[in-house]
C-alpha cells in the first residue's frame, strides 16, 4: 500500500523504534539496517532527540546509522534537523519528503507520535515496557517472557525482525537489485 505522495511519487513507509533510554535501540538498528540492505532495500533513518543536534562525531548514533549503511540520515530534535537548512524536526511525517528515494524510513524515537512502533525492551534496564496495549505498537524486541497481543522477537533475532518488516512494510517496495536472494528465501511469518 503506497504512502503519501510528493511530486507524484509515493513516500516510503516509516516505522518508529521506541523504548526507554538505554534499551538498545541504536545497537539493534545497526544490526537491522545491514540485514535490510543485504535484501536490496534503501534505508533512511531519523534519530529523534530532545537535545539540539550536534556535529556528527565518530561514535555518535547518527554516525553509527550511516556506517551501518543508511543512505540518508537525519538527526532530529524538536526545533531542527541537522541538514544544510533548518526546519522543525519534531514531526516525523514532515521529514518524509527528505526520503523520497528510500524504500523505508526507520525512526529512533518519536514514541508519542501516532505511527507504527516497534519497542525495544530489556528487563535488565527497566522495570516495564512502554507497551500497554496501544494500537500503534506492532511488535516488541525483548528478552522478557511477556504475553503480548503483538509480535515478539528476541533481541538477537535480526533475521526474524527483518522478515516481519519486509512482509508488513515493504511488500510493495521495488528493489533495485535482488541482492542474491532466491525465491525460496521469501520471508516467513511466525505466530
Amino acid at each position: 500500500m503506497p504512502g503519501p505522495m510528493t511530486g507524484g511519487k509515493p513516500l516510503p513507509p516509516m516505522i518508529s523504534f521506541v523504548g526507554h533510554s538505554g534499551s538498545g535501540k541504536t545497537t539493534l538498528l545497526v544490526k537491522l539496517i545491514p540485514e535490510l540492505k543485504r535484501r536490496g532495500y534503501r534505508i533512511g533513518t531519523v534519530k529523534h532527540t530532545h537535545h539540539e543536534p550536534e556535529t556528527h562525531d565518530r561514535g555518535k548514533d547518527s554516525t553509527r546509522h550511516r556506517e551501518a549503511g543508511a543512505e540518508t540520515v537525519i538527526f532530529a530534535s524538536s526545533r531542527r534537523i541537522s541538514l544544510d537548512k533548518e526546519t522543525p524536526g519534531d514531526d516525523p511525517e514532515a521529514l518524509l519528503p527528505y526520503f523520497h528515494d528510500m524504500d523505508l524510513v526507520i525512526t529512533e524515537g518519536f514514541k508519542r507520535k501516532n505511527r507504527p512502533k516497534i519497542e525495544v525492551y530489556r528487563t535488565t534496564t527497566h522495570a516495564g515496557p512502554l507497551y500497554r496495549g496501544q494500537a500503534d505498537f506492532v511488535a516488541m524486541v525483548t528478552d522478557a517472557d511477556l504475553p503480548l497481543e503483538i509480535r515478539k522477537f528476541h533481541l538477537e533475532d535480526i533475521t526474524g525482525l527483518a522478515d516481519f518488516i519486509e512482509k508488513r512494510f515493504l511488500a510493495d517496495a521495488p528493489r533495485p537489485q535482488d541482492a542474491g536472494r532466491s525465491p525460496s528465501a521469501a520471508p516467513k511469518e511466525s505466530p
